[in-house]
């Protein structure tokens, strides 16, 4: 019978230092990864955020300026399906870039 629990714990004393051998090899593998992650981190350029501005006045404007964009967009896809002269399309686009100013300033009241 003791030879029986002597094989067992040496079975399971086994497995335990198996398991701490892969235990081991995981966590050497990691901190391989960590250092290496950290030398390219250190040599890349840090990002540098940009904060919008999150008040009533700036989300106003970015959705004005996102109507303009969809509207010129639409205008410049109607004007492209609709003409067939390469010169009336080109016609169109730099018109509508010239017209932009203008619309901002009619339809929303920017005076700045």
């Amino acid at each position: 019978m003791s030879k029986e629990r002597a094989r067992r714990r040496a079975e399971r004393e086994a497995e335990r230092e198996r398991r701490a051998a892969e235990h081991a090899a995981r966590e050497a593998r990691a901190a391989r990864r960590r250092e290496l992650r950290g030398r390219v981190v250190a040599v890349l350029p840090r990002r540098v955020r940009v904060a919008r501005q999150g008040g009533l006045l700036a989300r106003r404007r970015r959705d004005q300026n996102a109507v303009l964009v969809v509207l010129w967009f639409l205008t410049q896809v109607i004007a492209w399906l609709l003409l067939d002269g390469w010169a009336a399309r080109i016609g169109v686009l730099v018109l509508s870039i010239l017209l932009i100013p203008v619309l901002v300033t009619v339809i929303f009241d920017r005076r700045s």
